[in-house]
């Protein structure tokens, strides 16, 4: 069981990959997958070609803002604290 306080397992084709890893490869393929579907129900290429690149920037500002949070806790784990050390969390 994952959540939001434990990583995820890794599969067993790739061995080291974790959930963001999947999340960006999703995101990615979603940046060629939208335009493709706009493109194919009429939209114009100018449109398709912006929403490809405005899928592509916020794609990247949340990668980049989820491998900031990872380094983050990171270092909150090494140092030993964390926001969640008592037995009563309520998250948990």
């Amino acid at each position: 069981m994952t959540g939001p306080h434990r990583p995820a397992e890794p599969t067993s084709g790739a061995p080291g990959r974790d959930g963001v890893t999947d999340l960006v490869r999703w995101a990615v393929f979603s940046c060629f997958l939208v335009p493709v579907a706009l493109l194919w129900y009429g939209a114009s290429f100018a449109g398709a070609a912006g929403t490809a690149f405005g899928l592509a920037a916020v794609t990247g500002a949340c990668r980049l803002l989820l491998r900031r949070s990872e380094r983050t806790a990171a270092r909150r784990r090494a140092r030993g604290g964390g926001r969640h050390t008592g037995e009563n969390t309520p998250v948990d």
